[in-house]
């Protein structure tokens, strides 16, 4: 029988990808990490790493060991978490969202942790793709998506709905497609989808938004609409996001003939038990 504190020691470091950081995960030491590696492959009669220093490549044996690793790992926690009477408000949960989304509920959640302090908020920034990666393989336990999965392990629920809105510098009265070829568009990791999603339906010209010049891009949510503001391009966001802009006199919100909503996701996996922590951050989340 595979010692399953050997394989913890193995999901963790490929996680990380570094002996270093998985000993510092841990609280272990490099030797440690590197014995309870040794002993599992001996265990197993094959390699599962090509070491390179403190780095490493996984071998096929390695790999497919991996996947299988996790959600025995992940099914372990969750018998854990059950022994342990599966407590309320103590324990880690982890989240994903776009920034959009988290600059949003963020706080909130915060908050919740100020008024239970053993209840440990791991709280992530990432794509949709990304997003439903991770709830997939079980790195999150809850994730907040603005599009559908197409993956069949991840279940959705919508929760909310949140107007897009047309952004240009403040100086542009005009929000005309020849105004927008212009302007060129700004960037972010949802943009070419809540892009696509606004303006198909509101001009007859739009087919893809590579019909726009690039004018900038950028991954962090807070200064998406800083190139904006400078006069630098337009971009596609939703209201709450464009309302939490710290200089909304420099940018301007264009009314469009069609409104258009994103819908908002809690996405988690199908096959997977719910802790009670993880239900009190749901509930929070969907009030």
């Amino acid at each position: 029988m595979i010692n399953p504190v050997w394989l913890r020691t193995f999901c963790t470091l490929v996680e990380v990808e570094h002996f270093t950081r998985a000993a510092e995960q841990l609280y272990m030491t490099e030797r440690g990490v590197s014995e309870h590696i040794r002993r599992l492959e001996e265990h197993l009669g094959q390699p599962l790493l090509l070491r390179e220093g403190n780095l490493f490549t996984l071998t096929t044996s390695g790999n497919r060991i991996s996947k299988e690793a996790q959600v025995l790992i992940q099914s372990l926690e969750e018998l854990e978490s059950q022994v342990d009477l599966d407590a309320t408000h103590e324990g880690v949960v982890k989240l994903a969202s776009s920034g959009s989304v988290g600059l949003k509920l963020y706080p909130y959640l915060l908050l919740l942790q100020t008024r239970f302090p053993n209840l440990v908020i791991d709280y992530q920034f990432a794509s949709n793709s990304d997003i439903e990666r991770m709830v997939a393989d079980h790195k999150i336990d809850i994730g907040l998506m603005s599009r559908t999965s197409r993956l069949n392990e991840v279940s959705l629920n919508s929760i909310a709905e949140e107007p897009l809105s047309l952004v240009t510098p403040s100086a542009i009265e005009d929000s005309s497609w020849e105004q927008l070829l212009a302007l060129g568009f700004v960037g972010h990791p949802d943009g070419v989808y809540q892009c696509s999603k606004l303006l198909s339906v509101n001009y007859l010209e739009f087919q893809h938004c590579n019909q726009f010049k690039v004018s900038g891009f950028t991954n962090q949510t807070h200064l998406i609409l800083e190139p904006v503001s400078l006069g630098l391009g337009f971009t596609v966001l939703p209201n709450y996001l464009v309302s939490a802009f710290k200089s909304p006199e420099k940018v301007k919100v264009h009314a469009l003939t069609q409104k258009v909503t994103e819908t908002i996701y809690i996405a988690m996996h199908k096959n997977r038990l719910v802790p009670n922590r993880v239900k009190t951050v749901i509930t929070e989340v969907t009030n």
